[in-house]
């Protein structure tokens, strides 16, 4: 069924307000799966930089249907004269990740690995370095990962759910499209007379996003049909939030030193021996702790008062121990 004249002009003016704002240095690749998001990202990228386009497809090998995606992928991109790079990775999941964690793992290391080799145009003339990768989500992904978070007790750093653009990898990677709704990416996809392949595993229920794709935001669009822009609004006041304790981290890190002194750690609030322990455990060691694991741990900090009082607690993927007037991480299948 074709998009009502209505929801047509909506779709186009979405699409168009999200690309006038859109900056990025090129070239510029973009994560292609052959579905509607990333085909109407594709395509409105090339329609507007012709010639300083790529395209990355990741085969995660993971279902029957892959095949039909990477087939969708080359008849786009050779329709578009978009140059493509196929992907193929091992997604399957170690013991402990969940498969979602994994597969998404993958697909951003074989994406800035495709970024980082030489690309050709279409008419095998060498392009200058990628600068900058997009990706599809859009405004109901964002909606999805915000309701997760909040699922999951997240602090306001999960509640930021995804930013429009950040650095990784000398790359800069935008998210274009996250304030349009995924319906009017597929009207618009559909007024151009584009199409698109599903993917068959975005109705199984048996994943929790999809259970809220299907069932929370038509009872959200019900009870609140403003629900996508008032949470993003929420979503961008935690991610100032977040942007804030990041700074007070850092400043309190350069104040109780790395590896943290104890008694120095003892001379903040509890609030700010958190922030800056889990601060100095992602960024000094790369692991997170629960917030019991954290709590235990702000325990024993206040109660080490004497030299004999012994600190060995599970944090993250490792152990936090007191080693003299300090606290020290390790992890120790590393040591083996």
């Amino acid at each position: 069924m074709n998009p009502s004249p209505q929801l047509q002009q909506a779709a186009s003016a979405a699409v168009e307000s999200a690309m006038r704002s859109f900056a990025p240095a090129l070239p510029l690749a973009v994560a292609f799966s052959g579905g509607a998001d990333s085909t109407a990202l594709l395509l409105a990228c090339v329609r507007r930089w012709p010639g300083q386009i790529v395209a990355v497809h990741v085969h995660h090998g993971l279902q029957s249907a892959a095949e039909g995606f990477v087939a969708q992928c080359r008849h786009f991109c050779a329709q578009h004269a978009v140059p493509l790079k196929i992907c193929h990775v091992d997604a399957r999941n170690e013991p402990g990740q969940s498969p979602e964690d994994a597969a998404r793992q993958h697909r951003y290391a074989a994406l800035i690995q495709a970024a980082r080799e030489p690309w050709a145009d279409a008419r095998g003339q060498a392009l200058a370095a990628v600068q900058s990768l997009a990706l599809a989500q859009h405004a109901d992904d964002q909606v999805e990962t915000l309701l997760l978070a909040l699922s999951r007790g997240a602090g306001v750093a999960g509640l930021a759910a995804m930013p429009a653009h950040w650095q990784r990898a000398d790359l800069d990677w935008y998210r274009p499209l996250l304030q349009v709704r995924g319906e009017l990416l597929r009207a618009w996809l559909q007024a151009q007379g584009q199409g698109w392949v599903e993917d068959p595993t975005n109705v199984d229920e048996r994943y929790t996003r999809n259970r809220i794709r299907a069932r929370l935001l038509p009872a959200l669009q019900q009870v609140f049909p403003q629900f996508r822009a008032t949470l993003a609004r929420s979503s961008r006041h935690c991610a100032e939030a977040a942007e804030l304790l990041q700074e007070l981290a850092r400043d309190d890190l350069a104040t109780v030193g790395s590896p943290p002194q104890i008694k120095s750690l003892q001379a903040l609030s509890a609030a700010r021996q958190a922030n800056v322990l889990r601060h100095w455990l992602r960024s000094v060691h790369g692991t997170t702790p629960s917030a019991a694991q954290l709590d235990q741990l702000l325990l024993q900090i206040a109660a080490c008062r004497t030299r004999g009082h012994r600190i060995h607690l599970k944090l993250g993927h490792g152990f936090v121990q007191r080693c003299g007037s300090a606290l020290d991480w390790y992890n120790s299948q590393v040591l083996v």
